[in-house]
């Protein structure tokens, strides 16, 4: 039997951190919100997120965050000037949240559980009254013209009407989160453009042999620096962090960096093999290394060298150098030459992997592309193309590094699209500030 609601105010359409968000931004504007979620519970991709820890936003300001943001950072200006990571910190904060400060401004709960964080975010909605309906499918959303109210129709279980509607229903990575591109077809429908989703922050794929072979399967590097050179040799990026070797290629922070950009270049060029370049030890000098290795050389000259080099790099990734520079494995230290080690050091600079490409949309942490933001307003993320229609969070195409980025881009896209949305249905348009926040 199809049932219908009465027209409610606001309808929030998904249950992730960018939904979560803008149904508070909503409801702490007085305006009744409704928060639509197709699963049985909400916010499952906030707790995977940084780890399981939640990283919740970045410490080191805009600028840092928008530099952080290769996917259309600048688009986001007016939002953080809105809603920015200060106030996400505050917000938590107030809500009893304790927050510490990791490396490179990474923001965490103190009991490292992103629970912690969801459990808040929760107790603000249940405060503030949101109404939020669980296993709510969204199979269509229709603009009624004449009456100026949007019809939600629930996968069969009748429809809701609604004056103002935040799409958040996430883009397509993690896709066991809920995560899988339903509301692409809703703003197609709207006359939207939609850039191609690919996979960003994802694993990178090697056919190299010492990947195929499972050598260095399982070494992981601390502080190194990684370059990707397109087909020409040139650097299309240089990123810094951490990484691991996998069974079938490449992963770690430093790893999901520089992914976005190995998946534009094989956009254009899908037969390539890239260059990954390893510096396996950023912060040492040529005369550093030198002076180090031929001192343990001069001190035991009878070992083995690769056994005088346990200490400089992971045992299996020298193994892995020696072998490929035509060292013997039983080669003594005294039979090194300086020669030999001004060569080991230039190739320990930049110990080479061949990327062949990337794991898909299913392993990736984040979507890129989405909804085109020349039809989103970026001053209250509303369509400019439909009165009353918001979106916010990985939906649009608007995608970061990791390290808090995404996470701060669904917060304060949520934040501003939810009290753009209450401030709409209140005066009959939508506003080019934000409400004051409430702490």
């Amino acid at each position: 039997m199809t049932s219908v609601s009465a027209d409610l105010p606001v309808v929030v359409i998904g249950g992730g951190p960018a939904g979560l968000m803008a149904a508070i931004g909503a409801a702490r504007q007085g305006i009744h919100t409704v928060l639509l979620e197709k699963g049985d519970r909400l916010g499952r991709k906030l707790l995977i997120s940084g780890g399981g820890r939640c990283n919740v936003t970045n410490a080191r300001g805009t600028e840092h965050i928008i530099a952080n943001i290769p996917g259309n950072g600048r688009f986001l200006y007016s939002s953080l000037a809105k809603w920015s990571s200060d106030d996400i910190i505050s917000f938590f904060t107030t809500l009893g949240v304790q927050l510490k400060e990791e490396d490179r401004g990474r923001m965490f709960p103190v009991t490292n559980k992103a629970m912690t964080v969801l459990n808040a975010l929760l107790g603000e909605l249940s405060d503030l009254d949101v109404d939020v309906r669980l296993l709510s499918p969204v199979s269509a959303l229709d603009y009624e013209e004449g009456g100026g109210v949007y019809r939600i129709d629930l996968h069969g279980n009748g429809y809701l009407r609604a004056n103002a509607v935040i799409v958040a229903s996430g883009g397509c990575s993690a896709p066991e989160t809920g995560s899988t591109g339903d509301g692409y077809a809703f703003a197609q429908g709207f006359g939207h453009t939609l850039v191609p989703p690919y996979p960003t922050s994802v694993p990178l794929v090697s056919s190299d042999p010492l990947i195929t072979a499972r050598h260095l399967q399982g070494v992981s590097l601390r502080d190194i620096v990684l370059t990707l050179y397109d087909p020409r040799g040139k650097v299309a990026t240089r990123e810094e962090g951490d990484m691991i070797f996998t069974h079938f290629g490449l992963s770690g922070p430093a790893v999901l960096r520089v992914s976005q950009y190995a998946v534009k270049l094989f956009q254009k060029h899908p037969d390539a093999k890239l260059k990954l370049a390893i510096d396996i030890m950023p912060a040492v000098t040529r005369e550093q290394f030198l002076e180090n290795v031929w001192g343990r050389i001069e001190e035991h000259p009878r070992r083995g060298f690769k056994t005088i080099m346990k200490d400089v790099a992971p045992e299996r990734l020298v193994e892995a150098a020696l072998r490929i520079m035509g060292f013997a494995s039983d080669q003594l230290a005294a039979e090194v030459g300086k020669k030999q080690l001004e060569a080991l050091y230039e190739f320990l600079k930049e110990f080479p992997v061949a990327i062949s490409g990337t794991l898909g949309l299913e392993r990736a942490t984040v979507t890129g592309g989405g909804v085109g933001l020349q039809g989103i307003d970026p001053r209250t993320m509303q369509s400019k193309l439909v009165p009353g229609l918001f979106f916010a969070g990985e939906i649009m195409d608007v995608h970061g590094h990791t390290g808090g980025y995404n996470i701060t881009v669904a917060f304060s896209t949520g934040y501003v699209a939810g009290a753009a949305a209450a401030d709409y249905v209140r005066v009959g348009r939508a506003a080019n500030t934000c409400p004051t926040k409430s702490f």
